[in-house]
């Protein structure tokens, strides 16, 4: 009788000592593919510029550091589920992966991008962005695709962390269902405020409220 009645206790302790996955991060320290995975991922965007090696070492800490500055996180260089989710990697939690989290990302490039512009604006830059993560020049995922150096100025400002509407997020949503009112541009720019000539030379395909989409 009295060992059945310790072990409701002992079995608490051992769950105290143990937490649940859901509490898992990435922190100095750490190893394994999800560092691989977090450092790949900074690589490609210029935040980390060392081996990936798996391994959560001070190089890999600024680099964390780096990156939550720039996306309105706190800088602690501790990869926990909204830095991982920002990042684009699975935090184990069903409203931050997936197609959740692909939404959610999309839906704040389109308001920092695009919450002045008409309806079909909003949609056609969530539609670029799926454009460029089916092409064959860029990153194979929303989260490459944002985050990519120099690619969104919503980004490099910190538009992209400004609170999103309601019709930017039915935008994104209709993005993602397949609607693309540029037919099929990857790139566009507002003629008003565009400073690289470049931009100006890619064939234009259609102009929608301020911007100009082209491929």
């Amino acid at each position: 009788m009295k060992l059945k009645k310790l072990f409701p206790v002992i079995l608490s302790a051992v769950i105290l000592m143990f937490p649940a996955e859901t509490s898992a991060l990435s922190k100095y320290g750490s190893s394994g593919q999800e560092v691989r995975n977090i450092q790949t991922r900074l690589k490609n965007w210029g935040y980390y510029s060392y081996t990936v090696d798996g391994i959560y070492g001070w190089r890999t800490v600024n680099a964390v550091k780096e990156f939550q500055r720039k996306n309105g996180l706190t800088p602690d260089g501790i990869a926990g589920s909204a830095t991982l989710a920002k990042i684009g990697l699975p935090t184990g939690q069903q409203s931050s992966s997936g197609y959740n989290s692909d939404l959610e990302l999309l839906a704040r490039v389109i308001n920092g991008e695009a919450r002045g512009e008409p309806y079909e604006g909003q949609v056609a830059v969530g539609a670029v962005v799926l454009n460029r993560v089916r092409h064959s020049s860029f990153p194979n995922t929303i989260a490459g695709v944002v985050y990519q150096d120099g690619a969104f100025t919503a980004v490099d400002d910190g538009q992209i962390n400004a609170a999103v509407t309601d019709s930017c997020r039915k935008a994104a949503r209709d993005a993602m269902n397949g609607w693309d009112p540029t037919g099929g541009a990857i790139y566009y720019y507002n003629p008003a405020t565009a400073t690289s000539s470049w931009i100006r030379t890619r064939p234009v395909i259609t102009t929608i409220g301020k911007h100009v989409f082209c491929k």
